[in-house]
């Protein structure tokens, strides 16, 4: 997507409606505001139904509010996701409390209080583990008809107690089930916000690392060769000093390149650069570079292989002699990059100063199903290589590349 577009995409939505992130934000209170205007319509209910009989005195529906209040507040605290992580003795006692507060007050109001017992089956399918839930669950629900029989209501009026009170557990149940949902997603989707970022962020490093490392490698050697060659080689100076040129342009495109997130390589060219670097060091070189076109992810990531290997040359080993081949194979591409320049503890002089190269290209090639392998071999040679499929594993590919949106 254009950078162009991108600013006129968010702009638009800063002016004509609240940003992505607020909207999301804004779910988990709706989703709590519904449980709660679900809970307040229940009570309407329940009090209107004491309202109803008539003869209710002032102090009768003075104790039948404070009750139905406070059991609907224990219900809305159940609707809170923290609820979920209470101790089960905290639940157990929240529990047995509405249990109370549901059957007790029935002496009292009489059949107009049957309908308390649907909030009741829905703390018991939110606090209780599930094999235990719903067996009690059914329990309450079975025997809330049993009570209006007894009064002799009727089956009409008993069936009307017994749908009421399967409505109301799972709709309160299903309703704040929702809420967690709702809460988890978007905490789901900030830690993946900040994971994108943290993932962009490490994208970022590696590619400033694996691009520039070469070109501000390549731009001091050539800078201590020209300051060589002035005083006795002005002319080869000045053709160095317009190759260094080179290097520092294409090392600011690169900068620029990545910062956009736009950045192809060719292998082929890598190589050639390679050994021109190289010569300039007075490295003799052998480049046999036989493939055929690449996907561009793959050649992307061993060219990155390559210039990073080729960096670690010009900056921590004394090389003379060093040896490129790329070759295909049946599915795989194998990059080698073979060098003399190892000290004499048996691996590359690193006195000038680590760095994160081989992780990060361990990284890179893993990403899209390679491997690579660096260290000394039998005959005291620093070896490098880099095997990639020839079609990156779908999905797996280094963010960063422009080829990578282009599939997507």
């Amino acid at each position: 997507m254009p950078d162009a577009f991108r600013r006129s995409e968010s702009s638009e939505g800063a002016e004509g409606s609240p940003p992505a992130s607020s909207r999301l934000a804004l779910a988990p209170r709706l989703a709590r505001a519904i449980v709660l205007l679900v809970l307040i319509c229940y009570c309407s209910i329940i009090i209107l139904n004491v309202l109803q009989t008539g003869g209710a005195s002032t102090a009768k529906l003075t104790v039948c509010v404070c009750i139905v209040l406070l059991e609907f507040g224990v219900q809305f605290a159940l609707a809170s996701p923290s609820a979920r992580t209470w101790p089960l003795r905290w639940r157990l006692v929240t529990l047995g409390v509405q249990a109370v507060l549901t059957y007790l007050p029935a002496a009292w109001f009489g059949l107009d209080w049957g309908s308390m017992q649907g909030p009741l089956s829905a703390t018991i399918l939110l606090t209780l583990p599930n094999r235990v839930a719903w067996p009690m669950f059914g329990a309450v629900v079975a025997a809330s008809p049993v009570y209006p029989l007894l009064k002799g209501s009727g089956g009409l009026y008993s069936g009307y107690v017994f749908s009421s009170v399967v409505l109301a557990g799972l709709v309160i149940y299903g309703l704040t089930r929702l809420t967690d949902l709702v809460t988890e997603l978007h905490d789901t989707r900030e830690q993946l916000a900040r994971m994108a970022v943290t993932q962009e962020r490490l994208r970022f490093a590696r590619d400033l690392h694996d691009l520039l490392g070469y070109s501000l490698s390549t731009i001091t050697l050539k800078g201590e060769l020209v300051n060589r060659l002035i005083p006795t080689r002005p002319e080869l100076a000045a053709d160095e000093t317009t190759s260094l040129l080179l290097v520092a342009r294409q090392a600011l495109a690169d900068v620029r390149l990545v910062s956009r997130g736009y950045r192809d390589m060719s292998l082929r060219d890598e190589a050639e650069s390679a050994a021109g670097v190289l010569m300039s060091a007075d490295v003799r070189t052998e480049v046999d570079v036989q493939v055929e076109r690449l996907h561009p992810v793959v050649d992307t990531v061993l060219a990155t292989a390559l210039r990073e290997g080729v960096t670690n040359i010009l900056r921590h080993s004394k090389a003379e002699v060093c040896t490129i081949r790329a070759t295909s194979e049946t599915e795989t591409v194998l990059l080698t990059l073979v060098n003399d320049g190892v000290a004499n503890g048996g691996e590359p002089d690193t006195r000038s100063g680590g760095g994160s190269g081989l992780g990060n290209l361990r990284t890179r090639l893993t990403a899209i199903g390679g491997e690579l392998t660096a260290g000394v071999d039998e005959s005291g040679l620093y070896r490098l290589v880099a095997r990639a499929p020839l079609q990156p594993h779908k999905g797996e590919a280094p963010a960063g590349t422009a080829a990578e949106r282009s599939a997507a």
